[in-house]
């Protein structure tokens, strides 16, 4: 376990990294454009070739590419391994190629259609918002062949033990739009130009993204060669690969569906919905999709040399480690909402206004952070199985569920309606998979996990408490604005990380030492990575 947790370290440690630069974008995104239309249709037209990604890239081909290339390594050779590499990203590449140049014609086109359907009855506002997201869509669609690449190359980095790299690849996306959003701000006149800054950053970033993972492939000793020949190998991939296409397809409508939802409500609605989901998925990213990165390599060989045992131990170590830091980051996030999102994004554009839009629905989404971080490690207890039909099936009921709760909770809470209801849809979703996967392999059960989650909940809640009645002291001092805020927050997260650690112990909640030892090597990363950039500033 020793050496998950350095994997789990390194991969937390650079997705610390890379979200907080993550949040760096969003902030100047939110500085630059604020929430109005242009940024709402930014939002909606990076959300397509983002969910292209999952369709073609993280979601489906990692789960069929990672047992595969493990299957490859275990009972074959690297040769093999890395022959598979070459022939997955040679049909990557042609496929995503395509897709790109068949959705810019759809998307170029979209005026033509909006004229001769009369804006299909829609207001003009609304019918403006949607073909402006559409003219971006056409400049963002080509990251999406870049970031399918990337993700395969990260997933065979990963299955051959390197973590670090891979994890830090965003980071590279993050620094091209940080930067094309300086230079823009600093040269571009006009909003319209920013625009095309900002675009143009996240192509030069999706470019690094893949340059990246690829450069420690050729370190390992793999060579490109573009190569499309027919392969057992590949067939199995499709094969698995064909219902998680099915379900991040599913997925795709789902989010596209809520974003223009979210469109016919106001101009700051998908604005807010993403800038909420970007801070929310902070804990996530850095621990849960961590935990899940490290785990499933290690449970798909556990799989491939049918060692059922080590690979229920491992699931379970995993799931409590998500558990044990997710509920409380949740319960720290929602109570904290307000002056997170003000201290995190009030200026520029981004106003008072925006503020209190925001601060309900980052706290409705905060609570669904257990659910969606149960489901990250469950879809991989699925993939590590070589099944890829039942998440399918769950991404079904949860696009089901989501959408008419969005379509009836909208009506009565507006925007917060729409978090409220993704996070129901999780928890339907979370349901439908632990059911599955108890009938699949009963070793893999709930059950186990059961009496630590007890005990984090009560923990969480006590913890809760002191963050709730800190903020109400912290509320009566002398202070105002941003200054109040920095004090509220720089103070009650780590009186609270420090309260819920002792409750950890003084519980005697299992995981307790691994959670331990897992912050020790993030700790100590983070010291040295501080130690060497004071050394080069000498």
């Amino acid at each position: 376990m020793s050496q998950n947790l350095k994997n789990i370290s390194v991969v937390a440690t650079a997705t610390v990294l890379s979200r907080v630069l993550g949040l760096v974008r969003e902030i100047c995104i939110a500085a630059v454009f604020g929430t109005g239309a242009l940024a709402s249709a930014y939002a909606s037209a990076f959300t397509l070739p983002n969910v292209f990604r999952r369709l073609l890239g993280e979601g489906a081909l990692t789960a069929a590419f990672v047992p595969t290339m493990a299957h490859e390594l275990e009972q074959k050779h690297r040769a093999a391994a890395f022959e598979l590499v070459s022939k997955v990203a040679s049909w990557l590449f042609v496929v995503t190629t395509g897709l790109v140049v068949l959705a810019m014609l759809v998307m170029a086109n979209a005026p033509a259609v909006a004229r001769l359907t009369g804006g299909g009855g829609l207001e003009p506002a609304t019918v403006e918002r949607l073909l402006l997201g559409a003219d971006l869509a056409v400049i963002l669609f080509p990251y999406m062949v870049f970031v399918c690449l990337a993700a395969a190359f990260s997933a065979a980095c990963q299955v051959l033990g390197r973590f670090s790299e891979p994890a830090l690849s965003p980071v590279w996306l993050n620094l091209a739009v940080i930067g094309a959003l300086a230079l823009g701000a600093w040269w571009a006149l006009g909003d319209a130009v920013r625009m095309n800054w900002l675009c143009a950053g996240v192509l030069v970033g999706g470019f690094l993204q893949m340059a990246v993972p690829a450069g420690v492939l050729w370190a390992e000793g793999w060579r490109p060669r573009f190569d499309l020949s027919p392969d057992d190998r590949l067939r199995e991939i499709v094969r698995l690969m064909a219902p998680t296409v099915i379900g991040s397809a599913i997925y795709l409508v789902n989010i596209s569906v809520s974003r223009f939802i979210g469109l016919s409500l106001n101009d700051s609605a998908v604005q807010v919905l993403n800038l909420s989901t970007r801070v929310m998925e902070l804990p996530i990213g850095v621990f849960a999709a961590a935990i899940a990165t490290v785990v499933f390599p290690l449970i798909a060989r556990h799989a491939a040399k049918q060692d059922w045992t080590a690979l229920a131990a491992d699931y379970h170590k995993g799931l409590r480690l998500v558990m044990i830091i997710n509920v409380p980051a949740a319960v720290g996030l929602a109570l904290l909402s307000e002056p997170i999102t003000r201290l995190l994004f009030q200026r520029g554009h981004f106003t008072a206004a925006d503020t209190a839009l925001m601060t309900p629905i980052l706290a409705v989404y905060a609570l669904g952070l257990p659910f969606l971080s149960f489901t990250t490690m469950a879809l991989r207890g699925f993939y590590a199985l070589r099944d890829t039909a039942t998440p399918v099936r769950a991404a079904v009921l949860s696009f089901v569920v989501n959408i008419v709760l969005s379509v009836v909770l909208m009506h009565w809470f507006s925007t917060a309606g729409l978090a409220a209801a993704s996070n129901l849809a999780v928890l339907a979703q979370a349901w439908f998979l632990q059911t599955r996967l108890t009938r699949r392999m009963g070793g893999l059960a709930f059950a186990p996990v059961v009496p630590s989650l007890g005990k984090i909940a009560m923990a969480s809640a006590l913890m809760g408490g002191v963050v709730w009645g800190g903020a109400k002291l912290a509320a009566r001092l002398p202070l105002t604005g941003k200054a109040q805020d920095l004090v509220i927050v720089a103070g009650l997260i780590p009186a609270a990380c420090a309260v819920y650690g002792a409750l950890l112990w003084a519980l005697k909640i299992e995981g307790r030492e691994e959670l331990g030892a897992l912050w020790g090597k993030i700790r100590a990363k983070l010291q040295g990575g501080i130690t060497a950039s004071r050394l080069r500033t000498k």
